[in-house]
């Protein structure tokens, strides 16, 4: 046998095997919808051996969620009796969120992982394993561009993946059904160290305070310590939240006399937020930053983490029941890594802080 006859010999037998094992991969099974799922004969079951594809019943047969059956259908390898695809979509779609399921669901299958329905929407193995042959990774919650966030629930999903020892994921889909990953973590933060702040002698004005140099270098040490800004070479004001919290620290006295209460009711006269911003700076403060206004980001605080370097973090106080729309949340991280910071929403709840950091992720 000459070379080219080799060749094409050999040809002719790959193209045979692989024709062979394409058939075998695209078996079609017929199966029936319930309403609620739909049943595969035992045939079916090497769709869960495989890829891990539904749940096999008792009596053989394989169970399917409607979004596996959906995209089986879809890919050639299942038929279902008295449906074709989109009779079976239109139908399984006047369930609420079911279509965004189905095209995260198709979505996550195409990227190479295994997806199964989880504690909230789906659970997600890492490529290469299956339930009953690995631990799943990520546990994903599903919404719409529309949808409000209520942190207290994005708080407990995020608490209950941890104690699983899983990764937190939401999945955002736009009115055009492009697809946005974010990953919600907990930040653990060690306490930097701290400098010495010196007692001060303040004058109200207004709301806010200033400090008059007094020959000792005062408003010149404030300045080091990220405090205040100078209204003209002898006078340094102070922002309402500095004032309030170096007054509760002991460092500061206001003339004309003014204690801490009184000087938060005035303050929150004019501004709503005064009170959840202020417990958000002394948790920033007990930590060793040093917030300053994030006005021009759109946020309560821009975060400086270290002495003469670019602030690090954008920080935002939510008080408890908050629910934001996404579409301002995807606004605020995407600002974020456009300016390179993290984007840290801080829930309050009373004195107490969860810090939520929502990061975009490639799945």
């Amino acid at each position: 046998m000459d070379v080219q006859s080799l060749y094409e010999s050999v040809g002719q037998t790959i193209y045979e095997h692989s024709y062979h094992c394409a058939k075998q991969t695209l078996i079609r099974v017929k199966a029936k919808f319930d309403g609620t799922y739909v049943y595969a004969p035992e045939e079916a079951i090497q769709f869960n051996e495989q890829s891990g594809y539904g749940r096999i019943e008792k009596d053989g047969r394989l169970r399917l969620d409607a979004k596996e059956a959906l995209y089986l259908n879809a890919r050639g390898k299942l038929e279902i009796e008295g449906y074709d695809f989109d009779k079976l979509l239109a139908e399984c779609s006047k369930t609420p969120g079911f279509l965004r399921n189905f095209v995260v669901y198709r979505d996550i299958r195409e990227r190479g992982y295994v997806i199964t329905t989880g504690p909230q929407d789906f659970r997600i193995f890492p490529r290469g394993q299956k339930p009953g042959k690995g631990q799943s990774r990520y546990l994903m919650r599903v919404i719409s561009e529309r949808d409000l966030i209520d942190f207290s629930s994005i708080i407990s999903d995020a608490k209950a993946s941890a104690n699983m020892r899983k990764q937190f994921i939401l999945a955002v889909l736009d009115d055009e059904h492009e697809l946005t990953y974010y990953e919600i973590r907990f930040s653990q933060r060690s306490p930097a160290e701290k400098k010495e702040i010196p007692s001060v002698k303040a004058v109200l004005a207004g709301i806010p305070s200033f400090v008059a140099e007094d020959g000792s270098g005062i408003t010149e040490n404030l300045k080091k310590l990220w405090f205040g800004t100078m209204l003209d070479s002898t006078r340094l004001f102070l922002s309402p939240i500095e004032t309030a919290w170096l007054i509760k620290q002991g460092l500061l006295t206001l003339s004309p006399e003014t204690n801490f209460e009184e000087y938060v009711t005035l303050a929150s006269s004019s501004d709503a937020d005064f009170s959840e911003k202020l417990v958000l700076y002394s948790y920033l403060k007990e930590l060793g930053f040093y917030p300053r206004s994030g006005y021009k980001y759109g946020h309560h605080f821009r975060v400086y983490t270290q002495d003469g370097q670019h602030s690090e973090m954008l920080a935002h106080a939510i008080p408890t029941g908050t629910r934001l729309p996404m579409s301002e949340v995807s606004r605020s991280v995407r600002l974020s890594h456009s300016v390179k910071k993290k984007m840290l929403f801080a829930c309050v709840n009373g004195k107490e802080i969860t810090e939520i950091e929502f990061a975009r992720i490639k799945m």
